[in-house]
This record gives structure tokens, C-alpha cells and sequence, in this order.
């Protein structure tokens, strides 16, 4: 069996020459946050970000309990749900962790086969299958619980050529930024407790067929205060990569403790989304107020034309644009990329985003861990929570 690793448009692609995949997936199909304030939370995506404004759900849809705004740049949708009711359940999940991740959703052919595979699995039932439908036609969807509360939701859109989905409307709006280049989204990371990450890796080992594509330990993503381990599962395509990290000891509490603290619980830490032009896209998004961590010292900038000698690589983008932006180079066997991390994108010290421009590498940046882990050490420190 083969395990050759190529570039596509969604990242890299893991083929494995002869294996039946149980659970293909398409590609993400979207991604649920439960927020506060569902308007002021799709303003702020649309001022910071780029995303474009694209469907509406609400009490003018005839949606009595919850208002979503769905939000799209390139292959990327946001949709952001608050609750219209005091009762309403969604209350409970954002009272405990905050404007948070709810769903994953992805996107497949069957999600009735993608719901029997996996419960049958072990997976615990968030929601059967379900047949949404209206003029535009008809869209399956099913789901299961992971991590926390978080949710895997199987969308099959393949009968419905719609806006969204049934229940949705076109989000017509006069305001609309330009995007800043977004594409789509390379991975998504999820911090679990102590000693809980193999468990989670054999989870989406067993129920989804996933396959553990790379691991690191607290030896490799240390500081002189902290450490985490990490291991990356990724689909039977490659499209679809989930990171999960937990604790480590150290002298120090450590960036995924000060997360469980905050968050109440294992849950999504971030969300990398893929530029073709890093320089141009971190450049505007830094115009329109986007925060990042603090740039890496000198000394990391002058040691990287080295590092890319040392894998016969030579970068195309000039180094000293990156420093002054705060973008980080790593490079493998297969290339180089380029990274940044935003600041935690609300109070709470959860969830941030991260950009990311992949220039053949297949990793995850493990040559910056030390570098970005300090500068998140920095901002642990004012916070009181190193």
C-alpha cells in the first residue's frame, strides 16, 4: 500500500493505492460557530476577514428559535447561530465556552451511509438522517458527536443547487470588503485533556477510518515552560486533516491548559486557512485591525536562508517582508511553507485562526514550534496565565 503524498487545491493529498475508504469525504462543507451576537460576530468576518455575506436564517425565514448568518470566501463557509429565546439550548454551550466551535460539517456523497458507518462504529448519534428540502430540492444531512461537544455533520448536497441549504435565504447586503485571499481550509485543531489525545486518535482511527499521518511529542514541542503532544489524523483522500493536541508537563502552564481552563473542556483551538499570496493576505488583513503574536526575534530570520539550504530549497518571497509582517518559514523533504497565528479572535483565550501558504511542504511548521510557542507564552504572561 502506498502513501504518497501530492499537492491538490485542498492541501495534500494521502493516496492509498488499493484501500477501500468507508467514510470519503468531499471536503469541509462548513463550519458552525455558536456565538453571542450572530450580526455583530458576521460583521466583524466580513470587516477583518473578507468573507462575503451569502444566505440568512431567522424569524424572517420563518426560524423561530436561532438567527445564522452564512458567510463564504472562496471554498470557505462560516455560519454563525446565536439563540433568539432564553430557553433556547444554545445558550448553555455559549454561557460554557464562549463564541465556540459547535460544528465541523463535511461534506460527503451519502450521509446516511456516513451515519450508519460510523455510529455502527461506535460513534455516539448527535442527529439521523435528515431530509431538508425546498424549490432548489434536497439536502441530507446527519451527525456525531467528537471531542467535548464539538460535532462531525455529514452534509449531501448533491440533489439541491440552492444558496445554503433548505430554511435559508439569500443574504442580500450592501456591504461587502474585498476578500484578502482565503482559499480554504488547510486543518482544523482540536485540544483534548490529559492523556486523552491517543484515545481521540484511535476514535477517528476506528469510527472514521482516519489515519495518524504525523506525530510529535513534548521532546519536540517544548519551551523552557511548557510542552504539548500532537498527533495529525487526516482522511483517507487527505482533505480533511484534524490535529489533536493535549498537555504536557512542564515548569509552566502550558498554551492547551490555559485553553481547557478557559474553553471549559476539550473543543476546536483553531482553524488554518490556506493563501496563495501570504504576504499580500496578511498585509491586508493586519490593514483591517486582525491581530497577530508577536514577531519571532531576529536570530529565527537569520538562521532560515539555512534551513532551506539544508533541504535545497530556495524561497521565492523575500525574507525581510516576511520578519517585518511576523510570518514564519519552515521547510521538509517536499518544500517550504509559510505561516502566522492570530491572537485569539475574542475574550476568551480559545479560539484563533491560523494562515498558512503551502510551498510543496506537507507539514505543519514543527521547525517553528519553539519560535510560535513562545510568542504565545508572551501573551500568556500578560494575561497571568503562564
Amino acid at each position: 500500500m502506498s502513501n504518497e503524498l501530492k499537492n491538490t487545491e485542498y492541501g495534500l493529498e494521502k493516496i492509498f493505492e488499493g484501500a477501500q475508504d468507508f467514510l470519503p469525504l468531499l471536503g469541509t462543507d462548513h463550519v458552525e460557530f455558536y456565538v453571542g451576537n450572530a450580526k455583530q460576530a458576521a460583521h466583524f468576518y466580513k470587516t477583518a476577514f473578507g468573507f462575503q455575506s451569502l444566505a440568512y436564517s431567522g424569524l424572517e425565514t420563518g426560524v423561530r428559535d436561532r438567527a445564522s448568518y452564512v458567510l463564504q470566501q472562496d471554498k470557505i463557509r462560516l455560519v454563525l447561530t446565536t439563540p433568539l429565546t432564553p430557553d433556547n439550548p444554545i445558550n448553555d454551550h455559549i454561557v460554557k465556552h464562549g463564541d465556540a466551535v459547535k460544528i465541523i460539517a463535511l461534506w460527503v456523497d451519502d450521509a446516511r451511509a456516513a451515519y450508519e458507518e460510523t455510529t455502527k462504529r461506535g460513534a455516539k448519534s448527535y442527529m439521523e438522517p435528515t431530509v431538508l428540502e425546498d424549490e432548489h430540492g434536497e439536502i441530507v444531512k446527519a451527525g456525531i458527536y467528537t471531542y467535548g461537544e464539538t460535532v462531525h455533520l455529514f452534509v449531501e448536497r448533491k440533489n439541491y443547487n440552492g444558496v445554503f441549504m433548505p430554511g435559508y435565504e439569500k443574504w442580500e447586503s450592501e456591504y461587502n470588503p474585498e476578500p484578502v485571499g482565503l482559499k480554504f481550509i488547510d486543518h482544523m485543531v482540536g485540544n483534548v485533556g490529559w492523556n486523552e489525545m491517543n484515545t481521540w486518535v484511535k476514535w477517528y482511527e476506528d469510527v472514521m477510518g482516519f489515519q495518524n499521518f504525523l506525530s510529535f511529542d513534548d521532546k519536540q514541542i517544548h519551551t523552557e515552560y511548557s510542552a504539548l503532544m500532537s498527533k495529525v489524523m487526516a482522511n483517507g483522500n487527505g482533505r480533511v486533516k484534524f490535529p489533536i493536541n493535549e498537555p504536557a508537563e512542564g515548569k509552566k502552564k502550558s498554551q492547551i491548559e490555559e485553553y481547557l481552563d478557559f474553553y471549559g473542556g476539550p473543543g476546536v483551538q483553531h482553524i488554518a486557512v490556506a493563501t496563495n499570496d501570504i504576504l499580500s493576505t496578511v498585509s491586508e488583513m493586519r490593514r483591517r485591525g486582525v491581530e497577530f503574536l508577536s514577531t519571532p526575534p531576529a536570530a529565527y530570520y537569520e538562521a532560515i536562508p539555512a534551513r532551506l539550504k539544508e533541504f535545497q530549497h530556495e524561497m521565492k518571497e523575500d525574507l525581510e517582508q516576511l520578519q517585518k509582517l511576523g510570518i514564519m518559514i519552515d521547510a521538509d523533504e517536499e518544500g517550504y511553507l509559510l505561516q502566522i497565528f492570530t491572537k485569539p479572535v475574542e475574550d476568551r483565550p480559545t479560539l484563533f485562526f491560523e494562515v498558512i501558504q503551502r510551498m510543496g511542504a506537507r507539514g505543519f511548521g514543527a521547525g517553528n514550534f519553539k519560535a510560535l510557542f513562545e510568542s504565545i507564552e508572551r501573551e500568556q504572561a500578560k494575561r497571568g496565565t503562564l
